[in-house]
């Protein structure tokens, strides 16, 4: 068996906040997804306050991979160091630390290292490694930074909310029309196109164009992962509207005794630059709040409503 060569780089950024705030980043990473560009959704399999178990999906060269890392948080050295278990072909091997070094009370260094190795050491593969790493780093490196340094209105920019549909049917009925979303041009009046491909069974990559209320239309592009078993659809968009800097969401079905609740969550970031672009002069973050809620509510309220009517017509009353 040959040995692998270690390869290694290094990454990093002077932020303009203090240290405590870009660690908090970067020790969330169930929030990643909305906050990193690359990450599309991670699932926090353990956490013991310290050590904690992630399965992760993210975008890398335009492909989707997924893996399971573990993770040690040193609150104290503001230091997260993290290790692939499964990492995903071509990789070998993968693991890194981040860094975060007060520059005083408002300013930090952030440092990301990584060390990988791939099977036989590639060439190809491992110049496909470097780019996928320096690409994704340097993108993660610029959002926190972005974000950190607006950490005093943050949570004016950052917006959760959910709606839920009552469904006198079967929950895998209303989980198999939000599943399957290349028939919605011709069942969701609000989607006038949708090209999605699934190479990976349960990860779609769709690009789609939605209609909005005053009749013009944009494109978003996601990534979906599909959970048949928990009745569950993550997605997070890779191309997102103008307002809007990051949008994921969740589709659940859960059935009970007396039939199904169908739930849809969003979280957005605020993209504040553009709101006046897209809302008129002197719109503010609070109309920008209002406007998205109210947008994404009606068009994912409106689909489980064909999603309830679609199971229950499905079923025969007798």
């Amino acid at each position: 068996m040959s040995a692998e060569r270690v390869h290694r780089t290094t990454h990093d950024v002077t932020v303009a906040a203090p240290a405590g705030v870009v660690y908090g980043l970067i020790s969330d990473a169930v929030q990643w997804p909305l906050y990193f560009p690359p990450n599309v959704h991670v699932e926090q399999l353990e956490f013991d306050g310290e050590r904690e178990r992630l399965r992760m999906w993210a975008t890398a060269n335009g492909e989707v991979k997924s893996w399971t890392s573990r993770r040690v948080l040193d609150a104290v050295a503001r230091r997260v160091e993290f290790r692939q278990e499964l990492p995903a072909r071509p990789v070998r091997s993968m693991g890194g630390t981040w860094i975060v070094e007060p520059l005083g009370a408002d300013r930090c260094k952030l440092t990301l290292l990584h060390d990988f190795t791939v099977d036989g050491d590639d060439p190809g593969a491992v110049a496909w490694v470097e780019r996928a790493t320096d690409t994704n780093s340097t993108a993660e490196l610029a959002n926190i930074k972005a974000l950190a340094e607006r950490w005093a209105n943050l949570d004016e920019l950052v917006l959760t909310f959910e709606d839920s549909v009552r469904v006198n049917g079967p929950a895998e009925l209303v989980y198999d029309f939000l599943h399957r979303v290349a028939d919605w041009p011709e069942l969701v009046p609000h989607v006038s196109r949708l090209d999605v491909v699934e190479e990976e069974p349960g990860v779609q990559v769709m690009s789609m164009d939605t209609l909005t209320a005053d009749g013009s239309s944009h494109t978003t592009e996601s990534v979906r992962v599909c959970f048949p078993d928990a009745g569950r659809i993550v997605y997070k968009q890779t191309a997102t509207p103008l307002l809007m800097s990051a949008h994921t969401g969740e589709w659940t079905v859960e059935q009970d005794e007396t039939g199904a609740t169908v739930v849809s969550r969003h979280s957005v970031v605020l993209r504040e630059e553009n709101i006046e672009r897209v809302l008129g002069e002197g719109a503010t973050v609070a109309a920008a709040r209002r406007y998205v809620r109210e947008a994404l509510g009606r068009n994912s309220t409106a689909t489980m409503n064909l999603a309830k009517s679609h199971a229950e017509n499905a079923v025969t009353v007798l």
